[in-house]
């Protein structure tokens, strides 16, 4: 039997790093691709040393020659039947009036060009795999709804929710599943980041571990669970569209406290 592979893209760090090891656990090869080539190979030592498999791969996903070099060493490894496409940057505090062409740019290269790029590089592989095959995008509730000044971020993450369901008509044929997750509030280093770009930390923004509150910090391991499981058999039936997993927090208005 053909070994099973994943690519997971922004494997150094967060929910593409939690993704990589709970597709591990379920037994797939996966390629750990991150930007930063130590990061890359710290995830996939990490899931070696937990009796997995698992290979680092240096990669800038938003240039089509290093995709299609991550394509190629995951195809040498065995029957490409996953992609995660995880990497992205979140700049917050970038609105209309301030942010710059150049990090407008650089934000629609990382979080939408990417996704095209890397699922472009695998396409060959993913229809070879045969029915099973599946696309993860990663979106956010910011394609939903707004914070203020999050123009660039917002836009990328509602171009992606509208590229899965392009791409899931056009591999539909081909058996290749493509889906999304929009994920909210999560504990990674990127959520921080863009809270101390609003002037404040996840605490002040109502972002705390608590279940019983809508829209509370979860950890990577959430998301990755969902991702895991839109990858499986199990949500054959689930393609095209965009799986909210925010701990409620689009389900309430803004209004009256």
């Amino acid at each position: 039997m053909s070994t099973r592979v994943a690519v997971v893209t922004g494997a150094g760090q967060g929910i593409g790093k939690a993704t990589s090891a709970r597709l591990a656990a379920d037994g797939l090869h996966v390629v750990c691709a991150d930007r930063v080539a130590e990061a890359a190979e710290r995830t996939a030592a990490t899931l070696r040393d937990a009796g997995w498999s698992a290979t680092g791969c240096a990669a800038d996903v938003s240039k089509d020659s290093d995709c299609i070099g991550v394509a190629e060493v995951a195809a040498g490894l065995g029957e490409v039947r996953v992609l995660c496409n995880i990497a992205g940057i979140s700049p917050f505090s970038s609105g209309i009036a301030q942010v710059s062409e150049e990090l407008w740019d650089r934000v629609f290269a990382v979080n939408v060009k990417s996704v095209f790029l890397m699922t472009r590089a695998c396409r060959s592989h993913l229809v070879a795999a045969g029915d099973g095959a599946v696309v993860v995008n990663m979106a956010s509730v910011h394609a939903f709804a707004a914070l203020p000044e999050s123009a660039p971020y917002a836009a990328s993450k509602g171009a992606i929710v509208a590229l899965t369901r392009q791409m899931a008509v056009d591999l539909a044929a081909a058996g290749v599943r493509v889906v999304a997750v929009a994920p909210g509030a999560v504990d990674t280093p990127s959520s921080y980041t863009g809270a101390r770009g609003l002037g404040a930390d996840t605490q002040e923004l109502g972002f705390v571990k608590d279940p019983r509150r809508l829209g509370w910090l979860a950890d990577p391991d959430d998301v990755a669970a969902v991702v895991a499981w839109l990858a499986s058999p199990q949500a054959r039936f689930v393609n095209g569209t965009t799986v909210v997993v925010d701990g409620g927090m689009l389900a309430q208005l803004p209004v009256g406290g």
